[in-house]
């Protein structure tokens, strides 16, 4: 089995719209969450969430194709070009064949089909863009950011609700590790601060609806959490066989040692008692690595700032990790962030990526109340200084989906 590495990094996040700025805004423990702007959302029981701010389609695609174009499909764009310039990937000079992309999304281009929904209703059929298809499914960031690089080599998009950019890192690793490529693009992209997003999630009573202070709403293990923030955005690495990555004396940030998928089989929306599945999906993972609980000094958890989600990741850290619980944290990046859904398992791969480069932990901010039911350390409102060797992520999704990546420190 090949050995995998990460390379390339990039990120287009409510908190930064790059790698250094994402990093930067998440260790001063800054929020992402405001009042919506892209829509009049006062009708709405929430009227938050994050947001992109500042960010121009233009700066990574022309006018044309950024019109052709859905914004999840943008930002995947703009997070793969920073990925493949972080990684130095010199696409003239390697075989494009064996050059993949995986890039999962949960909604995709929910944005266009509410607009071409409205012209149907509005003007008729004849007047719905031709456009339209190719630019809502879900599997067209993908395809896209291949034509932009002109990578032939397998190119999918995973779609498992939140844990879809997990996947889409997962399956690259596998691939990678068969020998099946040298180099996969992977990640996640969505883009769902819309109104009949927003409309849906806050029908099932799943979102905070703390709309007059947004930074405060995120708070994940806090007694006093009601629910998750929409967020939008993008993370994407470069993965290569080790093989490749020396050969080309390429600067290597980590590697990837492990990963796991399982499913609840329960229930469309509620985690299955006790974090089963979640537990089943980190010691899968554990054992992928050739790992043991011990080694790990950071979870980037699930950590949705829902009731249900956050209490029972809890219990699933507790079943797997036992008595080592005491000794590593298990913060979420979402307090900050918000939940970008089937982006989420991409950036926050690349938090873990970061915290073992520059050995630190990214707070879990708006912790004020203890909850007896999450008693873990989660690095709460400040970030802190603590060498990271061996970093897990998890994502869970709606369906029952449960991914675990594991990362390390990169020795040869």
């Amino acid at each position: 089995m090949e050995r995998v590495v990460v390379t390339g990094l990039g990120v287009v996040s409510p908190v930064g719209l790059n790698v250094p700025d994402f990093w930067k805004g998440l260790c001063e423990g800054r929020s992402g969450v405001a009042k919506i702007t892209k829509f009049d959302a006062s009708g709405f029981d929430t009227r938050i969430a994050a947001e992109l701010k500042g960010f121009n389609p233009e700066n990574y695609m022309d006018r044309k194709d950024a019109k052709r174009s859905d914004p999840f499909t943008q930002y995947a764009i703009a997070a793969s070009t920073e990925a493949v310039q972080d990684a130095k990937l010199d696409l003239e000079s390697i075989d494009r064949n064996r050059v993949g992309v995986i890039i999962g999304t949960g909604i995709g281009g929910m944005g266009t089909f509410e607009n071409q929904h409205a012209i149907l209703l509005e003007k008729g059929p004849s007047r719905v863009s031709p456009f339209f298809i190719p630019m809502m499914i879900a599997d067209m960031a993908s395809g896209q950011v291949s034509m932009k690089f002109l990578a032939r080599g397998p190119n999918f998009a995973t779609v498992s609700a939140c844990a879809s950019g997990a996947h889409a890192i997962g399956q690259a690793f596998r691939i990678l590790q068969n020998g099946d490529a040298d180099a996969i693009i992977a990640g996640g992209s969505e883009a769902t601060v819309t109104p009949m997003a927003m409309a849906g999630f806050c029908s099932m009573k799943a979102m905070s609806t703390r709309n007059d202070e947004p930074e405060r709403a995120s708070r994940p293990f806090d007694k006093e959490r009601d629910g998750f923030v929409m967020g939008e955005g993008a993370g994407i690495v470069i993965l290569e066989t080790l093989a490749h990555a020396l050969a080309r004396g390429a600067h290597i940030h980590s590697e990837m040692v492990g990963y796991s998928a399982t499913a609840d089989a329960y229930h469309v929306t509620a985690p299955a008692p006790q974090g089963e599945g979640a537990a089943r999906a980190m010691k899968l993972a554990l054992l992928d690595a050739g790992l043991t609980p011990e080694s790990i000094q950071y979870i980037n958890a699930h950590g949705t700032s829902t009731p249900l989600n956050d209490k029972l990741e809890t219990t699933a850290v507790k079943t797997v990790f036992g008595d080592h619980v005491r000794k590593l944290v298990l913060g979420s990046t979402k307090s900050m962030t918000g939940h970008l859904l089937g982006a989420a398992g991409g950036i926050e791969f690349i938090v873990c990526s970061l915290s073992i480069r520059d050995s630190i932990i990214p707070p879990t901010i708006n912790y004020e109340f203890p909850d007896e039911e999450c008693d873990v350390d989660c690095a709460p409102n400040k970030a802190r200084r603590q060498e990271v060797i061996v970093a897990l992520s998890n994502s869970l999704g709606f369906g029952g989906h449960n991914t675990t990546l594991v990362v390390r420190k990169f020795e040869k």
